[in-house]
């Protein structure tokens, strides 16, 4: 199970005060972090639920990947071999 801030997959989607507060702390804290890994994708916490299908099915062996809840905050899914 994943746990995520709720994210579209597109910059407009994720224009509201939600997301704008996800944006100033993942330039801070996510990004620098995650750049910092072996793989340096540097998703920060909007990314979106395509583009993190794309590295946890395809990049991390998954083969596939469910959205089972969602709130204005979260987004959450499951992940299975």
């Amino acid at each position: 199970m994943i746990v995520e801030p709720m994210a579209g997959d597109r910059l407009a989607d994720n224009l509201n005060p939600v997301s704008r507060m996800y944006y100033s702390a993942s330039t801070m804290v996510c990004v620098p972090t995650s750049l910092a890994q072996e793989n340096g994708a540097a998703l920060g916490v909007q990314a979106g639920e395509k583009r993190l299908r794309e590295v946890i099915v395809e990049g991390a062996g998954f083969s596939h990947l469910n959205r089972i809840a969602e709130t204005p905050f979260n987004l959450v899914l499951e992940a299975c071999p």
